[in-house]
C-alpha cells in the first residue's frame, strides 16, 4: 500500500529483467497502476491499453459481443485481453500468440493473466503461426513491436494474405501501428493497398495517443 501511493508522486520500479526477445523489462507502479514497459515504450496497462481500446470502441460493443473467436498476435502483458473481458464482458474464445515467453512469465505473475479461463496463449512466432492455424476468427489483435520498431514480415504479402485467409466474414482486423516517420508512413500506406477490393471496407484512426494510427480493416 505505502508504495502504491508513493507511485502518485513519482514511477516506482517493480522487476527489471532483460529479455532475450524483447531486451529490457520493467514493471512499474506508477499512479497506482502497474505498468509493462520496455526501454522506449508501453508494452501494456498504460497507453497501449488505451490505444488498442480506441480501436475496439471504433469496432463497436455491438459487433464484439457477436463474436466467436478473437485472435491476438503480440500478447505482451495481456492489456488488451484484460480490456475485451472487463470493459467489454467478452467471454467467448481468445487465443493469444507471443514470442517471448519470459514476458508472458511476467504476465501470469504481475497481470494474472493465466487466471483468464476464455484466454489461451500459444508461444510462437506470429508469421509461421499465421501460415499454420487452421482456425477462423472474427477479429484478429496485430501489436508486435520490437520497442518501438514493427518487423518488416507485418508488411508482407505472404503474411497479409495468411492473416485475410484467418478472417471469417465480417470479421475485423485491429493493427496498432506507429507513424514515427516518413518511412514508416510510407510503408502503411502500402499495407492498406492490400485491402483495396470490395471485399474489405478499410479506415484508419490516426495520431492515437500522438505516434499510434490504428487501422480497422472489416471483410464484408
Amino acid at each position: 500500500m505505502f508504495k502504491k501511493i508513493l507511485s502518485y508522486f513519482y514511477p516506482i520500479t517493480i522487476y527489471k529483467e532483460t529479455s532475450t526477445i524483447s531486451k529490457s523489462i520493467e514493471v512499474t507502479l506508477y499512479n497506482g497502476k502497474m505498468l509493462l514497459n520496455t526501454k522506449n515504450t508501453n508494452y501494456s496497462f498504460g497507453s497501449l491499453q488505451s490505444i488498442l481500446k480506441t480501436g475496439l470502441l471504433d469496432i463497436g460493443a455491438t459487433e464484439i459481443s457477436r463474436m466467436e473467436s478473437v485472435l491476438i498476435l503480440g500478447v505482451a502483458g495481456g492489456s488488451v485481453v484484460q480490456t475485451l473481458v472487463t470493459d467489454f464482458s467478452f467471454s467467448k474464445n481468445i487465443t493469444g500468440v507471443e514470442l517471448d515467453e519470459e514476458i508472458i512469465q511476467i504476465a501470469n505473475s504481475y497481470f494474472n493473466l493465466d487466471k483468464i479461463p476464455n484466454f489461451k496463449c500459444v508461444i510462437a512466432d506470429a508469421e509461421k503461426f499465421v501460415q499454420s492455424d487452421a482456425s477462423h476468427y472474427d477479429l484478429i489483435i496485430i501489436d508486435i513491436f520490437k520497442d518501438t520498431e514493427m518487423p518488416e514480415f507485418l508488411f508482407q504479402e505472404s503474411y497479409i494474405s495468411n492473416c485475410k485467409q484467418l478472417l471469417n466474414k465480417n470479421g475485423y482486423i485491429l493493427f496498432n501501428t506507429m507513424r514515427l516517420n516518413k518511412d514508416s508512413k510510407n510503408t502503411i500506406d502500402k499495407y492498406l493497398l492490400h485491402f483495396d477490393s470490395n471485399s474489405y471496407s478499410k479506415k484508419v484512426l490516426k495520431n492515437v495517443e500522438r505516434y499510434n494510427d490504428v487501422i480497422i480493416i472489416k471483410r464484408v
